[in-house]
């Protein structure tokens, strides 16, 4: 019997066999474990080593046909470029977002599968929305920003750098210049104040609107609370006020092949509808101030007489008659019954001894203040018109209180210019005077500042920031075109004329070298029609005995819309300098006004700055950006004249546009960006040069 077959011949039993297997798992897990903890240490050492050293600092955000808008990580700053980053247009420092120790390696867009919108939230501290619109017409590319906090209290602020970019626009201020690079202003708010009283503060004409030499725009939104500063050369910053109601700050940054094309496009965005013109006679009229310190109406009407007699012996009859308020105020106060009794067939002898009030081409100053120790003020208490001033309640329902301030050194109380009772009186009380003396043209002040804010007081909501400046730039249109403002927002549009600060008596940036500089700021505006400083400068209210500084500012102030005077002629010696006031004036009446009546014609229609800096006839040249002594009227002429004391020579650059340049002195001509140095231009003379095609 054949024996049974083993089934299992392995001499090793299986027991055995298992337990090897499972030493050996064990080993072969053990390696893999290790080898995952070192892939994952490379890993994270990698991330790292991306993140920190490797990563890109270049996030592009949004991008348009020719420019895009990039988030630089190290930075922390949105920069806006070209497609092919050969040019920057801006860049914009937003480093206060967020905690500015942490770098953000990279911003991901939370608006899904939109190409023309970009959100983000900066560390649970703000939430930024940017839309990308590209306006084919005119090549421009437009990113509206808006900064909302996520907290109450937040403060948000944007620092736009001046590197390599000149910029214009903004507010005025005391010694301005052209561009703002050099101007130097601590963080506050961004209104109309009035300089005399802030010497540091922003007036005159004030825009949100900012311009860059690289072809970049930045206009703010009108209507939010904003603050401003200036770090000289560096940047400047928008900041919005920390508040309970979590204010965003917002602004659109356009930008275009040049600046003159970026400001074009930015006219269009800023521009109301309809750009009306002032009384355009007020341009052939030179304005003399009336220099007097007498207590009553009548002796006013005296030196008005010996004022305008002289004015007509030394040929200098034709023009405008200036009086202070204060001189306004004891004209308004007199009984003039006596000028309805002029009749026909009157003798001579007794037409010869009437007052002349009516008689003269004269202009009023009127301010929106009322002093505390008027009848007027008493009699608005007593017949329940306090509502006619600006005023706070006494409790939450109780009785107004009107709010006390200090204008011209007395104690007042301003017009409430929200009340339509009060607009209605104000406007009455003008009627009146236009029936007393006659007059054409008014001097509306005191419109500057914030009467709350100034005062630490809350603002109705209707007077917030520099609205009140707005609404009298509406009351002054309702008065009519003949109307001068001492400062501007939001009212370019409007056919009013408007002062410009008053200036030192000096060859300063705060005096003579301030002019042009605040003209083209004026202008870039919208600004256009000009009543300037006196000749000579009206800040200290002395008379200018300096002969040289009144020709030089003579010189210049024949080129602006209207020569006013606050110095006569005569002071400075009855030759030399009244037969150059003469000539000066005829020059101004013959070539300039119907220039500027040309070129108004052509700011009705397109927006386009009557007086133009060097840059609109070669935006692309590097050399007219910051040239602050020369300005253009229209595409035309170029105005050089000189702003240092005791040179009859002077460095002119004239822009190219492939045209050129003739002296209108000397009919020398020269091809479009030629420098010349050291070009003579004597004392009497003003350089002038004239484009030909």
């Amino acid at each position: 019997m054949p024996h049974a077959r083993n089934r299992n011949p392995s001499p090793i039993p299986e027991v055995t066999w298992d337990t090897g297997l499972k030493e050996m798992n064990e080993t072969w897990k053990g390696a893999i474990a290790c080898l995952g903890v070192a892939v994952f240490f490379v890993m994270t050492i990698g991330i790292i080593y991306w993140q920190v050293v490797d990563q890109p600092n270049k996030n592009w955000i949004l991008r348009g046909t020719f420019s895009g808008l990039i988030w630089e990580r190290r930075t922390h700053s949105l920069v806006i470029q070209t497609l092919t980053e050969d040019k920057t247009y801006v860049e914009i420092d937003v480093g206060n977002v967020g905690n500015p120790d942490i770098e953000v390696p990279f911003v991901r867009n939370l608006c899904w599968l939109n190409k023309t919108e970009f959100c983000y939230t900066w560390d649970s501290v703000a939430e930024v929305k940017i839309s990308l619109e590209v306006i084919e017409e005119t090549e421009t590319e437009c990113y509206s920003m808006t900064w909302a906090p996520v907290h109450c209290h937040v403060e948000l602020k944007d620092c736009f750098s001046m590197t390599n970019v000149s910029w214009y626009g903004g507010a005025s201020v005391r010694g301005q210049t052209w561009p703002i690079n050099d101007q130097n202003a601590t963080m506050q708010p961004f209104i109309v104040s009035d300089l005399r009283d802030n010497p540091s503060g922003f007036g005159s004409a004030l825009e949100r609107y900012f311009l860059g030499s690289s072809g970049v725009a930045v206009l703010v939104s009108p209507d939010i609370p904003l603050q401003l500063g200036v770090d000289s050369r560096q940047q400047f910053c928008l900041q919005s006020l920390p508040s309970m109601e979590r204010l965003p700050l917002q602004y659109t940054v356009c930008v275009a092949h040049n600046v003159k094309a970026a400001h074009q496009e930015a006219v269009q965005q800023l521009s109301q509808p309809g750009r009306e013109l002032p009384n355009m006679k007020a341009l052939w009229l030179p304005f003399w101030k009336l220099l007097t310190n007498v207590d009553s109406g009548p002796k006013v009407e005296r030196e008005l007489r010996i004022f305008s007699n002289r004015l007509k012996r030394h040929q200098l009859g034709e023009g405008v008659i200036s009086l202070n308020e204060h001189s306004t105020t004891l004209l308004s106060d007199m009984d003039h019954d006596y000028l309805n009794i002029r009749k026909r067939g009157m003798s001579k002898r007794l037409t010869r001894d009437l007052p002349l009030v009516k008689l003269l081409n004269i202009s009023i100053t009127l301010s929106p203040f009322l002093g505390v120790d008027t009848t007027q003020f008493h009699t608005s208490l007593m017949d329940g018109t306090e509502a006619y001033w600006l005023s706070l309640p006494s409790a939450p329902q109780g009785q107004l209180i009107p709010v006390m301030s200090q204008w011209r050194g007395k104690f007042c109380v301003k017009l409430n210019i929200t009340n339509p009772g009060a607009v209605s009186w104000f406007l009455d009380r003008v009627g009146s005077l236009q029936a007393h003396l006659g007059m054409e043209y008014i001097m509306l002040e005191g419109g500057e500042g914030n009467l709350f804010e100034e005062q630490a007081l809350r603002p109705p909501q209707a007077l917030g920031g520099d609205k009140y400046i707005s609404l009298l730039a509406d009351l002054a249109t309702r008065i009519g075109d003949s109307t001068i403002m001492t400062a501007g927002t939001r009212s370019s549009h409007k056919p009013l004329f408007v002062r410009m600060t008053p200036l030192q008596s000096d060859w300063s940036p705060m005096g003579l070298k301030g002019i042009i500089p605040s003209l083209l700021h004026h202008t870039l505006l919208g600004y256009n029609f000009l009543i300037p400083d006196a000749v000579g400068g009206s800040l200290s209210g002395d008379l200018v005995t300096d002969e040289e500084l009144f020709i030089r500012w003579l010189e210049i102030a024949a080129f602006l819309p209207v020569i006013s005077f606050h110095t006569p002629p005569w002071i400075c010696g009855e030759d030399r300098v009244l037969n150059l006031t003469q000539t000066y004036i005829a020059k101004h009446q013959r070539d300039v006004v119907p220039l500027i009546e040309k070129y108004a014609e052509e700011w009705q229609m397109t927006g386009n700055p009557i007086y133009r800096p060097m840059w609109w006839l070669s935006p692309s040249d590097p050399m007219t950006f910051t040239i602050d002594d020369q300005f253009l009227i229209g595409d035309e002429v170029l105005v050089a004249p000189v702003v240092e004391k005791g040179a009859v020579k002077r460095d002119i650059y004239l822009p190219d546009g492939g045209f050129q340049w003739q002296d209108s002195q000397n009919a020398q001509v020269f091809d479009g960006g030629t420098f010349l140095q050291d070009y003579p231009v004597p004392l009497e003379e003003v350089a002038v040069f004239l484009r030909r095609s």
